[in-house]
């Protein structure tokens, strides 16, 4: 039996309906920004496999660092004992995260990344003596699949079993173009009357990623912290998918002139070799929690929390930063972004939408309505799946958010395909 076959036998795969889609392509290698299945076919990965992949496959570096740390120290509890890769890269966090961030909380996914920063924020106003249990969060916000991450995303069709179960959620308008002022109404609206309730505001900085990469302005998304900070109000910034170069800047938010006080972090932190989760906050929100009273500790963890492993494939990610000359290749990437949207069968199509930052490229079809069940979804899987290229479109949104190595050959080849899709799906 080949690797497809025992898989459809034996294994449940996430966000797929296995009564319609029960047959996966078995990937065996790695290589740059392209994989290669079990019949030798190669795809480029152009989605960087849900946003993690930023340097390629099997990165010699990163390979060789993870195979150093498992011959010296695979794991050990982190609660009352460190080691050296925690710390190396706590350091070298804090010295690329805004001046703001002063402390790191290790944990497992960007998911537990949130509900980290979700709980700081409701036990930084508890330690304080204050019920402060509001959230406010953008309409159609995707912060993950736990509980809390659910709550303070969008309610949708991800949620929709679930939404009984879900905390109440304060939801403004996420301040997309033409969208800046009333936004920030409705932000000063809900601070005026409930302001004693709301312990924070969440949100995916510049661009909304699940919600079909939805870009809005920094200025208005500035202002909004500045409210918020003048009343005493947690921002905490989602920077899971934005970070690590994806908008252009190593975080989204150095974009801004003010910084939020809390970030959580992953996907991209260990170049896509390991699953592993970041939050930082700052100096105010830690020493909320330092007291003698031990009813204060923040009451948190993970069986593997701060795995060196991870850690160390990390590390290994910015290393890369520095020495491969990184952002010289986003720089390229969205440049051919650039020139691409600027084509004629894209720039005067009127059934298309097109937003573009960094790495990131967003064509939404018009099909009537936007949804993540939309056919296009589908057919547009298909279509670039049978032309060698791996992408999910989210509904009737083809995006690309390749891996930072790929050639401007590949780029050019996937470029192709999308105008070539875009004519026969319009015709």
């Amino acid at each position: 039996m080949s690797i497809s076959q025992k898989d459809a036998e034996n294994i449940w795969h996430p966000y797929t309906q296995m009564q319609l889609y029960g047959k996966a392509v078995a990937i065996v290698k790695g290589e740059g920004a392209c994989l290669f299945d079990e019949d030798g076919k190669k795809y480029i990965d152009a989605g960087a496999s849900w946003w993690t992949n930023i340097h390629g496959h099997a990165h010699p570096h990163i390979a060789q660092k993870i195979f150093e740390q498992a011959n010296k120290l695979e794991h050990v509890i982190f609660a009352g004992f460190t080691h050296e890769p925690a710390v190396q890269l706590a350091e070298r966090l804090l010295r690329i995260l805004p001046p703001s961030q002063k402390r790191i909380f290790y944990s497992d996914n960007g998911s537990t990344a949130v509900e980290v920063a979700l709980k700081m924020a409701f036990q930084y106003w508890h330690n304080k003596g204050e019920l402060r249990t509001q959230v406010i969060a953008f309409k159609n916000a995707y912060h993950g699949d736990t509980f809390g991450a659910m709550s303070v995303s969008g309610r949708s069709a991800f949620t929709a079993a679930f939404d009984k179960l879900l905390f109440d959620v304060i939801y403004i308008d996420a301040p997309v173009p033409g969208m800046e002022d009333e936004a920030f109404a409705q932000l000063k609206n809900h601070i005026s009357r409930h302001i004693t309730d709301i312990s924070s505001f969440i949100f995916e900085p510049l661009v909304q990623g699940t919600a079909g990469m939805i870009t809005h302005d920094a200025g208005a998304l500035e202002k909004m912290i500045k409210l918020c900070k003048e009343h005493g109000i947690i921002t905490i910034a989602d920077e899971v998918m934005t970070g690590f170069g994806r908008t252009g800047k190593m975080f989204a938010c150095d974009q801004l002139e003010v910084s939020p006080d809390v970030f959580c972090l992953s996907k991209g932190i260990t170049g896509g070799a390991m699953a592993f989760g970041v939050t930082s906050c700052t100096q105010k929100i830690y020493e909320a929690f330092l007291s003698d009273d031990r009813m204060k500790t923040f009451f948190h963890g993970h069986s593997y929390t701060a795995n060196p492993i991870a850690c160390a494939a990390a590390n290994a990610s910015l290393d890369i930063f520095e020495s491969e000359n990184t952002f010289k290749k986003i720089g390229r990437i969205a440049g051919q972004h650039e020139a691409f949207v600027q084509q004629p069968a894209i720039k005067v199509n009127d059934n298309l939408t097109v937003r573009h930052l960094g790495t990131i490229l967003a064509i939404e079809i018009d099909a009537g309505e936007t949804s993540y069940f939309n056919n296009i979804r589908d057919k547009a899987y298909h279509f670039f799946l049978e032309r060698g290229i791996i992408m999910r479109p989210l509904g009737n949104v083809i995006y690309l958010m390749p891996p930072y190595c790929i050639s401007e050959a590949d780029l050019e080849y996937v470029y192709g395909m999308i105008l070539k899709f875009i004519e026969e799906d319009l015709r």
